[in-house]
């Protein structure tokens, strides 16, 4: 176990990442806030859902959803549909617009990484690709329901085992 000196640097690290946080935001265009590029992103993860299970998969409330929902609608980035299974609810699926912006979003933001970490090597951009991907495992394992290391758990296998893109990374907050 690390020294308690390190994780208190490691909380100071962390909460100092909403620089890099903003700089997402910055390269972001003006009529697409981070909201609603998440809503495009988990679109084409997941495919077509209802805005309940959009909602789960931000961790936010059916209010905020709504609206993020209503902002991408009205730009012709999603389409909503009647749900054939509950006429009353709806199904949100991405158009073609909406693909075409989740391409430029991931090139604004591939060419921000690429600018401000230019001087770094591939190997440290993967070593810290893998670290990052260790500690939101080790948080999502470790949460309610989690499976703890070495544990079976909901994912079917070893909780640390699970490769970074797999389909229960719910709370993906990257617009790429």
């Amino acid at each position: 176990m690390a020294a308690r000196s390190q994780y208190e640097e490691l909380a100071r690290q962390l909460s100092a990442i909403g620089a890099v946080k903003r700089g997402l935001a910055r390269s972001l265009p003006a009529d697409c806030p981070s909201g609603s590029a998440v809503v495009l992103s988990l679109l084409r993860k997941h495919g077509e859902m209802r805005i309940s299970r959009l909602a789960e998969l931000l961790d936010v409330d059916m209010s905020v959803t709504s609206r993020h929902v209503a902002h991408v609608a009205e730009r012709g980035w999603i389409e909503r549909s009647p749900d054939p299974a509950d006429k009353r609810s709806r199904i949100l699926r991405l158009t073609p617009a909406g693909l075409d912006l989740l391409g430029e979003l991931t090139r604004r933001t591939t060419e921000m990484f690429a600018h401000s970490l230019s001087d770094w090597s591939d190997d440290e951009v993967g070593q810290l690709n893998t670290l990052l991907t260790r500690l939101r495992d080790s948080f999502a394992c470790r949460g309610p329901g989690g499976c703890g290391p070495g544990k079976t758990g909901k994912h079917g296998d070893d909780c640390r085992s699970r490769p970074a893109d797999s389909d229960n990374d719910l709370h993906t907050r990257t617009p790429v």
